[in-house]
């Protein structure tokens, strides 16, 4: 192969390096269960062994066979590395250009210890988000950058390294797709049987787009839903926090891990239920909460003890959500603001608990086939009972909005039709609203304003500080409560302790802000003030995401079950010269429910990226603007005005002429009786 194929694995693996070691107290990821065909098993164990030269397929076989039959993937445990994997400094990869190298350390910060959820399962978060498939996949892709150079583009096919293609320096440097199913595929059970066949991989947003920066990617912006649902529901002033007021919801994961933060730091008393121990180990090790017990009674006591006292606080209650639910219903607690993080996009393989069982007992029903049947029908009594305990808490003056998690999906699916707004099906929503549908989509997507993060490529402290200080003097805090937030936020960042793994930053800004900000961290870059940067964003934005249950919620013309915008948002950067860019199914919400996609740019202090910047930044966000305005979103409507104003004569948006409701309500009243 050697002649034909110069960049492989048989210098690596001339040798089988040993089995893996297991390091104690790392999080392992439950069995997926297996469901193949003898045939389509056949197929999948060849499908894992294309990545190693022939005479090794015996040895491998039955361990292969072993991680199928037990695990419901092949992960090919033995060609992790066994040293420490970890963001490094840039400087310390190999590469023949900047990007190669940089991708390195966005993979291996994902796959950290510190980082992933299940590192050895190559799950970043999410329950199921996955870097790659198998360590095959992770070895022969860091090959391939390590050689890439600026006039190659390498792309990934769910995982798999198709190879590296001749381009130009303007052209991105990766291309990656994650489980674009063809229609009438695209649903959880054929999606299934295509990830245990090795030909899928759910990259949910930033795990697969290789642009996860710890918990922190998500503080922000539940930070700005909480400020935002004080505002609205708890008719809370513009210049004031959540003191004094309780906020309860579940997990303490990869993203859910956020929830303790943004809580504190938006002032709020938080109560966070998680059935794994481990997880809240993990929070508390990392100072994002503050206080564990396994005791309701004792929960809600020290809860009661801050809010006296109106001073933030985090809890985390080691057991099922549902439990605590009915002990705030039982002992009439009021809980002004109520929400739920468990992985319902993969409500049935893991990412909900049914009440009732512990962890252990919960990943043992996992793990044993004829108990499958048993375990989804105690998930549908729990859906069940955690709706009507919602409902009923709901009824006394909480407000509770969905996060996007596919919670009422899961809750619709599990039988509860009265969950649906229009009675019939889950197409027009819920009667509970998604967090974008009420706060996120009108007070800030609607603007522009979205997850914008950056990563320090050196690995110093003192870049991320420089950043942080480049970037807060980029934000005019006076033309909108939403830049005085976003200016708060950015100047307390390092107060807050938000680094976990390597020195990165998330920060909200508008299409006008990020390009700002970029700039400027371009020339930090090319002054020599900094080293080289990843900019990126979580495909959770304003328009780098299709999904009527989660970023589209507050799309109302029809088109939010239409996947346009992601597609012609990964199109557009492909154009204009992002470093990366990805494109996935799935997203937060699972499979076949959104189209998301995100993109990389590395800044190394060159002109051509300042141009990428002006051009490629600007219609990231600003294409989902322009959709939302053509739903007739009012504020998109007003910040496309000032756009088309700004940069007449170079770039025009499609204004609507807005319909009188009632005359159209009227005539077609008239022509249906």
């Amino acid at each position: 192969m050697k002649e034909f194929m110069t960049i492989n694995l048989e210098e690596d693996l001339k040798e089988l390096p040993p089995p893996l070691v297991f390091e104690k107290g790392i999080r392992r990821a439950p069995s997926r269960g297996f469901r193949l065909t003898e045939a389509q098993t056949q197929i999948a164990l060849k499908n894992a062994l294309r990545y190693v030269p022939s005479q090794h397929h015996e040895a491998l076989i039955p361990e292969f066979l072993e991680e199928l039959f037990t695990l419901g993937r092949i992960y090919a445990y033995r060609f992790r590395p066994k040293e420490r994997i970890y963001g490094k400094p840039i400087d310390e990869y190999k590469g023949n250009c900047v990007e190669g190298k940089a991708f390195q350390v966005m993979i291996d910060n994902n796959l950290d210890f510190e980082v992933a959820l299940y590192p050895y399962e190559l799950v970043t978060y999410g329950e199921t988000a996955r870097v790659c498939q198998n360590w095959l996949q992770y070895r022969l892709i860091k090959k391939y950058l390590e050689n890439m150079t600026q006039d190659q583009t390498l792309a990934l096919f769910s995982g798999h390294p198709l190879g590296l293609f001749t381009s130009r320096p303007n052209a991105p440097r990766v291309i990656t797709t994650n489980a674009l199913m063809i229609g009438m595929f695209d649903n959880m059970h054929d999606w299934e049987i295509a990830e245990e066949m090795g030909v899928a991989n759910y990259g949910q947003m930033t795990a697969g787009g290789w642009m996860y920066i710890g918990p922190q990617g998500i503080v922000h912006g539940t930070y700005n839903t909480l400020l935002n649902a004080g505002r609205q529901e708890l008719k809370i002033p513009v210049d004031k926090d959540l003191r004094g007021f309780l906020f309860v919801s579940s997990g303490l994961g990869g993203m859910s891990g956020a929830q303790p933060k943004a809580a504190e730091i938006a002032g709020a008393v938080g109560i966070f239920a998680e059935v794994d121990k481990s997880r809240i180990e993990t929070r508390n090790k990392q100072g994002w909460v503050a206080y564990v017990s396994g005791d309701l009674k004792e929960v809600f006591a020290k809860a009661e003890e801050y809010l006296a006292k109106k001073e933030p606080y985090s809890i985390a209650y080691h057991g099922n959500i549902v439990d605590l639910l009915q002990y705030a219903v039982d002992h009439n607690i009021k809980i002004p603001l109520i929400s739920d993080q468990t992985s319902c996009h993969a409500v049935y393989e893991g990412g909900y608990c049914p009440q009732g069982l512990t962890f252990e007992e919960r990943t043992a029903m996992l793990g044993d086939k004829s108990k499958r049947d048993e375990f989804a029908a105690k998930i549908n009594e729990t859906l069940r009972k955690h709706f009507s305990l919602i409902k009923t808490l709901c009824d006394r003056g909480s407000y509770f909005f969905d996060y996007g998690n596919s919670f009422l999906k899961a809750v619709y699916d599990a039988g509860v039709k009265e969950v649906s707004k229009n009675g019939r099906d889950e197409k027009d929503g819920f009667v509970y609203p998604s967090y974008v549908e009420d706060i996120m989509g009108p007070l800030l997507f609607d603007y522009g304003y979205g997850p914008f993060r950056w990563i320090c490529l050196s690995g110093k402290k003192e870049d991320l500080h420089k950043t942080d200080e480049a970037a807060m003097a980029c934000i005019d805090k006076d033309r909108r409560y939403q830049d005085l937030d976003n200016y708060n936020w950015i100047r307390d960042a390092e107060k807050n302790k938000l680094v976990v793994g390597t020195q990165a930053r998330i920060l909200y800004q508008d299409a006008e802000g990020r390009v700002k900000i970029a700039l400027k961290f371009n020339e930090l870059v090319r002054n020599g003030t900094i080293g080289p940067v990843m900019l990126g964003r979580d495909h959770h934005d304003t328009g780098g995401t299709d999904s009527p249950f989660r970023e589209t919620a507050n799309i109302k013309d029809g088109s939010n079950v239409m996947a346009d915008m992601a597609t012609q948002c990964f199109a557009g950067n492909a154009a204009r010269g992002m470093s990366l860019i990805a494109l996935h199914n799935g997203g937060g919400v699972g499979i076949g429910k959104a189209i998301n996609g995100g993109f990389g740019l590395v800044l190394d202090g060159s002109q051509r990226v300042d141009e990428i910047i002006k051009s490629a930044m600007l219609w990231d966000t600003i294409v989902g603007v322009a959709r939302r305005n053509w739903a007739c979103n009012p504020n998109s409507i007003e910040t496309v005005k000032e756009y088309n104003k700004r940069y007449s004569g170079k770039s025009q948006i499609t204004l609507p002429y807005l319909a009188d409701d009632k005359l159209v309500a009227e005539k077609v009243r008239e022509r249906f009786k």
